[in-house]
């Protein structure tokens, strides 16, 4: 059993569709994973890591109703479970396979939830999944914002798309927990936040404010507000829709995955236009806004920067993220992990992946080639650093999990989830 902090990294499996859905942008394949899986988890463990985002490629995965091809998934999972890597299974990534078409169609959430059971059935083993990704974002980028999949570019996309990826995570949750009771689901979520320029634009950032936190209120079963409700009901949700996810409370299962990136600000002009601030609150702040909406223990999810020209950009980042952790958790946040995001770099998301353009992000712990980038080796270090300083902590979280290759010694009851130790008196209470 685990119970320390969990430092993970990621490998990007982004596979969103572009051009009225007939092209698709499959990140593991520009990136190189599936020609250098095996390099790439050795890479992992090089650095130190544990714990690993990692997920399947759904549409070359799930081929039909009841249909699937588990041969790359076989191969890899294995592997990682060899090499005692845990990984937290990111099975839906901002795309669906072409039969399924797009997330306006509303058998999705079914269809994935039998795909989410099915692969618990053939990995008994694994124990923690962001069975949807981003949900927010993909809904956005999907149904308002007119970028991927079904590229529409009003409410009633955004609300549909919503619904539906949020229906599926938590029937996902549902189906996973009926194999593996004692599941454990990290919600990777971007956490935002929305500046008024001036005085008269204080309505419509008010308006994305409250917006941002849809997809979380939904999946926790959190009440949203009277205009959020107006909102959802003007632009498509049921009112049986709505209550569906008041009904399905499965909080006690979760740790709040917070993704932060320097765009995840914005600047709201009058006209209810926004555009990236830049870093203004920071991780911190904004964590702890969520933090008091939903009361759950907390996992910094995803983070990076570009190694610019002066080659320190992104050690610079990442210490500066590092310290919100530290500032969140010395705030009395459970916060139990952090991910910078990716393994490698990535290709074209300078254009949040609407072209293909081939364009290498320099964002990863190593480069395409698998060589190592100056943040690769710092947070290696930081975590040959702070791994065994944090459990001591005056406030330590628990979190029970169970390494793979020992869960038939588990019980697979569910488990009270976090408990606090606080019998650590000689640990110092504040680590900044």
């Amino acid at each position: 059993m685990s119970s320390g902090f969990l430092f993970a990294t990621g490998i990007e499996n982004s596979i969103p569709t572009i051009n009225g859905g007939r092209v698709r942008v499959d990140e593991l394949e520009k990136c190189g994973h599936y020609q250098y899986w095996e390099t790439d988890f050795a890479l992992v463990k090089e650095l130190g890591i544990q714990f690993l985002r990692y997920g399947p490629p759904l549409y070359r995965t799930f081929l039909g109703a009841n249909n699937y091809d588990w041969d790359f998934c076989d191969a890899t999972f294995a592997r990682l479970r060899e090499l005692q890597i845990v990984p937290i299974v990111d099975l839906c990534h901002f795309g669906v396979p072409d039969w399924i078409g797009n997330f306006q169609n509303p058998h999705f959430p079914l269809l994935f939830a039998q795909y989410a059971a099915a692969f618990a059935q053939r990995y008994p083993w694994v124990q923690l999944y962001t069975p949807v990704n981003e949900i927010y974002i993909c809904a956005l980028f999907s149904g308002l914002y007119g970028w991927w999949n079904e590229q529409q570019t009003t409410d009633r996309g955004f609300v549909t798309a919503l619904k539906h990826l949020v229906k599926a995570n938590v029937l996902a949750m549902r189906a996973i927990l009926k194999v593996r009771p004692d599941a454990i689901f990290i919600q990777s979520e971007s956490s935002e936040y929305f500046h008024a320029e001036k005085p008269q634009a204080i309505g419509p950032a008010e308006l994305m404010n409250a917006r941002r936190f849809l997809s979380l209120d939904l999946n926790y079963g959190r009440r949203v507000d009277s205009e959020m409700y107006e909102y959802l009901l003007d632009n498509g949700m049921t009112r049986e829709e709505y209550h569906f996810f008041l009904d399905n409370q499965l909080k006690h299962h979760c740790i709040m995955g917070n993704d932060y990136y320097i765009t995840n600000e914005h600047l709201v002009s009058t006209s209810g236009a926004s555009r990236a601030s830049g870093e203004i609150f920071g991780y911190s702040v904004i964590t702890n806004m969520y933090y008091d909406r939903y009361q759950l223990p907390v996992m910094h999810t995803e983070t990076n920067i570009c190694q610019g020209p002066e080659g320190n950009e992104a050690v610079n980042w990442l210490w500066k993220e590092w310290a919100n952790v530290l500032r969140v958790r010395n705030d009395g946040v459970p916060i139990v992990g952090f991910t910078w995001y990716s393994l490698t770099d990535q290709v074209d998301w300078d254009c949040a992946l609407r072209e293909n353009n081939g364009h290498v992000n320099a964002l990863g712990l190593y480069d395409l080639d698998r060589k190592i980038r100056p943040v690769g080796s710092a947070y290696k270090k930081l975590i040959v650093d702070w791994h065994e300083v944090l459990p001591t902590q005056s406030v330590c979280l628990q979190v029970p999990i169970v390494m793979p290759g020992n869960e038939r010694t588990a019980s697979f009851k569910p488990p009270a989830m976090f408990g606090i130790a606080t019998d650590v008196t000689d640990a110092p209470s504040n680590t900044q």
